[in-house]
């Protein structure tokens, strides 16, 4: 193998680990997001007070416009790396249930 086509594999390799990367970084803020979405609905579901429930439903619904932002970003990712079918983020990062004031 000559040397010009080794270095087009290594960078072609490498190419491929950044798309890996960024697609896993993409997972990770949607599942951080899911997550804080998750705790701000533990809270509000134990706020004792209309004060506090008022204030947490609105950090409920900041934090789910969030992960909103995070599945489509993941999303763009996915379809950046040839990859179409997202039934699987759908399974693997379901959107946290919406809430009534």
């Amino acid at each position: 193998m000559s040397h010009a086509r080794e270095g087009v594999q290594r960078l072609e390799k490498e190419i491929a680990g950044e798309k890996a990367a960024a697609l896993g970084r993409a997972g990770e803020r949607l599942e951080a997001a899911l997550v804080r979405a998750a705790a701000v609905g533990r809270a509000l579901d134990t706020a004792a007070d209309a004060i506090a429930r008022e204030r947490l439903t609105t950090e409920y619904d900041a934090a789910c416009r969030e992960a909103e932002q995070a599945r489509l970003s993941l999303l763009i990712q996915r379809e950046a790396v040839g990859l179409r079918q997202h039934r699987v983020v759908d399974q693997q990062f379901p959107a946290p249930p919406r809430r009534r004031p």
